[in-house]
């Protein structure tokens, strides 16, 4: 892959990066397929050196007939969590990104870069951030954005040379519950810092309220939104403790369908809550991927897979895309460590049989 020299300064200063509803509008941007595929999360907590990725994950999804992989990332591996060094970056780690954009267009799985982490906000942790990009002080929210396009900018220079088809980019994960105004604020300048140095790249944007709402505000900049399939949470993310409120105590056992404080949930349900939104904004002319869904490792087996199977059956009516979080570990078809499965032996690996064809039949 080509590499390109890293921009040392830039010229997008704070007043430049004022709080702004302007953004160039793209070409007729991509037109995506149906891409299927898991989320790789070597690059995802930001703790520690990053990791290279792995061919044999490659190898397996094209094998298996998914060609997508969304990389969650932290900028943590290239910079630090402080203002005074946000315009560094460190080019090393992204030699490993390189090799995974280089084993996608080897194995025709397409690359979705995401900022899971990005300055000034994250979902897990967003206290850790020095400033925050949606709330606070205009000049303090105008920094955090001014780092922000800064290493978008970085991104989009870097593989500038690398068509839509293979490589994408996913700005923010999961905004806050915010307005859509308020969220165009911060989409509009990472839009035009990346069309700036790549002005075709298919851009990505997940929806606010941690990404299940989209965003009608944005529409007009030409980007995919990406929605995300955990609803309801009781199923999803049974005993999963990292949930803001969840406790063995107060949070019931999962089925499905399910009744929640008095409503029951089922597959009509989903419709009404995953896809009926979301096709409103696609009769707009906005392309949708569900860029994130799945079911953790303590959900019953039988019932995480009738779950998904509604709602695999209700994307491929849509006719959108998913990325399973994730390939390998708790939500995955790979080593997910469920007590309840009985695992084939595979390369090395404990593989979910009767998961994997139900994502591969839909």
């Amino acid at each position: 892959m080509h590499r390109r020299d890293f921009l040392k300064s830039t010229a997008l200063g704070a007043a430049a990066l004022a709080l702004t509803h302007s953004a160039p509008a793209a070409p007729t941007p991509f037109r995506a397929p149906r891409w299927r595929g898991f989320n790789l999360l070597e690059f995802f907590s930001g703790q520690g050196p990053a990791r290279a990725f792995r061919e044999f994950d490659f190898e397996t999804m094209a094998a298996w007939g998914f060609n997508f992989a969304r990389i969650p990332m932290s900028y943590w591996h290239w910079s630090r969590p402080d203002p005074t060094r946000w315009m560094t970056i460190d080019e090393k780690p992204f030699e490993l990104l390189d090799r995974v954009i280089d084993l996608g267009r080897q194995y025709g799985v397409h690359i979705n870069l995401n900022l899971h982490r990005i300055p000034g906000y994250c979902i897990n942790g967003r206290d850790r951030e020095p400033l925050d990009l949606f709330e606070g002080p205009a000049e303090k929210r105008a920094q955090a954005l001014e780092a922000a396009c800064h290493h978008w900018r970085f991104m989009a220079r870097r593989y500038q040379s690398v068509p839509s088809a293979q490589l994408s980019f996913d700005l923010i994960n999961e905004p806050p519950d915010i307005t859509g105004a308020a969220y165009r604020d911060v989409v509009a300048p990472l839009v035009a810092a990346i069309r700036a140095e790549s002005p075709d790249r298919l851009i990505v944007a997940d929806g606010i309220a941690v990404g299940r709402v989209p965003v009608p505000e944005i529409v007009d900049l030409n980007l995919m939104q990406s929605s995300r399939g955990y609803d309801p949470m009781e199923v999803s993310h049974h005993r999963a403790g990292w949930v803001p409120g969840y406790t063995v105590d107060t949070w019931p056992q999962p089925a499905w369908p399910m009744t929640v404080r008095g409503q029951t949930i089922d597959r009509e349900v989903l419709r009404a809550r995953l896809v009926t939104p979301w096709k409103a904004i696609e009769a707009q002319g906005v392309q949708v991927h569900v860029g994130e869904w799945g079911c953790y490792r303590y959900t019953p087996h039988a019932i995480a897979l009738a779950w998904m199977q509604d709602l695999l059956e209700l994307w491929e009516e849509a006719g959108w895309g998913w990325a399973l979080w994730n390939l390998r570990g708790d939500f995955g078809v790979l080593d997910s460590g469920r007590s309840d499965v009985a695992y084939e032996e595979f390369k090395g690996h404990k593989l979910d049989r009767r998961m994997l064809e139900f994502l591969q039949a839909h």
